[in-house]
């Protein structure tokens, strides 16, 4: 909860669906006789499955053990189709294209058939409350369709209150990956230090809360045995009815924000060559070209460019972008590519940091600071949280925005406008740290003050400092 020196007072609040909103349990007749129901709709699509009721009962059962045990190591979310295709029937000749084709509806009748769901009966009371408070709403959910939490929501009567809703089915990633909660809270254009999680388990809901930097994090209990270990960070609270959580809301309210009269309220940060830089940049992707007898071209230097202009503005998605930086180069072989696209992982993630990243942006966050990023990237932005987790930062970050999120990168005024809105500042209060003159450039264009750090020689900044804690010296934050 809320901590000396931050400025917590809670904005928004994000709801856990299964085990929060709702309820739900099961019993293997439930399960059997949806089982026949998604038999008869295999059937009506062309596909014989070759099963009795029980043995593609178990076909499914196992398939979803495998893919939930896949998807804890990863955290992705993969869609229906690849769900059915590469995970229930993967073993099984079926007509991939006519399985694909009804795969949504398929995993919408598990989500809903194989469990008795019930809406917790103080939610709409405990919603109107939250509403009246002047507070968003959310709904931050693990689920592989895209139909079950809004179908189910718009049954409760209660779905107009949500907004956003958030589905790993959607984003790509699952909780408790920090990232899908940055992606609930820029929808919401709040900061994460202001926004409030409830949840049922520790291990997605308050885990993943904790590591995007939301100011609380709640648990609910709900008796349900998921056999799965659900240790880890200990939530702010722990209720049985979710109308406790309006006397935590009004506790987290009550507090007072510290210095909101000083004219500086947050830092702005590029990454790249600004929190963390590579030493050997390219390594990794140019030795597997020279296992392939390939040595990296120049002449693939605009082809590399146009491919990173679509990338960098979410255009292609990070798989296509790799997968067409390795086809630069002739390879086609679906092994070689996937060797190469791993390749370019590595060396992504090959980052070392400044010294006194951790450290300066700790204290930054403790003096009461918002601290965002805006990013041209190519890269996810789990891919980036995951790196900052392992440099000690990953916790402290109010807004993430990515150039693919937005489409534009830097100097856009968008990208900047973007981080701005959802921190709820005029430019004039958040300073901007950057390298590049272009970036600072853009960034002074819209009336944000500058800082330079490792910065090129043409940059043109209000400041230039030589080491990153030069930050906590700095007369405008004095």
């Amino acid at each position: 909860m809320t901590g000396i020196g931050e400025v917590m007072t809670i904005k928004a609040v994000f709801f856990d669906m299964g085990g929060t909103i709702e309820t739900f349990g099961y019993t293997r007749e439930l399960r059997l006789n949806t089982t026949a129901v998604i038999n008869q709709r295999l059937m009506d699509a062309g596909i014989d499955a070759h099963l009795s009721t029980e043995g593609l009962f178990d076909l499914i059962s196992n398939g979803l053990s495998s893919y939930k045990q896949w998807s804890l190591r990863t955290m992705e979310e993969l869609p229906p189709r690849r769900v059915w295709s590469e995970y229930i029937f993967a073993d099984r000749e079926v007509d991939r294209k006519k399985l694909a084709d009804i795969s949504e509806d398929l995993m919408f009748l598990i989500e809903t058939d194989f469990y008795v769901r019930a809406m917790r009966s103080e939610v709409p009371e405990v919603l109107r409350a939250i509403k009246e408070m002047g507070l968003k709403i959310g709904v931050i959910s693990n689920v592989n369709s895209r139909g079950q939490v809004p179908v189910n929501l718009e049954k409760y009567g209660i779905i107009d209150y949500f907004h956003p809703i958030v589905l790993s089915s959607e984003y790509g990633y699952r909780k408790p990956d920090p990232a899908i909660f940055h992606h609930a809270a820029r929808l919401a254009s709040v900061p994460a230090s202001q926004c409030l999680y409830v949840g049922d388990r520790v291990v997605r809901d308050i885990d993943g809360a904790r590591r995007a930097g939301f100011g609380c994090a709640v648990q609910i209990r709900h008796n349900f045995a998921h056999g799965e270990n659900d240790e880890g960070s200990s939530p702010d609270a722990v209720i049985d009815d979710l109308t406790e959580l309006l006397a935590i809301l009004k506790k987290e309210n009550a507090v007072s924000e510290k210095d909101t009269k000083r004219k500086i309220r947050a830092f702005i940060f590029d990454a790249g060559d600004i929190l963390y830089y590579r030493p050997q940049r390219g390594r990794h992707f140019a030795a597997f070209l020279k296992e392939m007898g390939l040595e990296p071209n120049p002449n693939f230097s605009q082809e590399k460019k146009a491919i990173q202009f679509q990338a960098y503005r979410g255009q292609i998605s990070h798989e296509e972008y790799r997968e067409a930086v390795v086809k630069i180069y002739g390879l086609t072989e679906p092994n070689l590519v996937e060797r190469g696209k791993q390749a370019l992982i590595e060396d992504d993630g090959n980052v070392a940091f400044f010294d006194g990243v951790a450290e300066t942006l700790h204290q930054l966050k403790d003096q009461g600071y918002l601290l965002g990023i805006v990013t041209d990237t190519a890269n996810t932005i789990s891919a980036k949280l995951k790196w900052f987790e392992r440099g000690g930062f990953g916790r402290v970050w109010d807004s993430i925005i990515s150039s693919m999120d937005v489409g534009t990168r830097k100097p856009d005024p968008k990208i900047y406008e973007a981080v701005l809105g959802q921190l709820g500042l005029s430019p004039d209060q958040a300073i901007f740290v950057g390298h590049k003159a272009s970036e600072l450039n853009g960034a002074r264009a819209i009336g944000m003050p500058t800082v330079a750090f490792n910065y090129d020689e043409d940059a043109n900044a209000d400041r230039f400092i030589e080491k990153f804690s030069d930050l906590l010296r700095l007369p405008e934050i004095g």
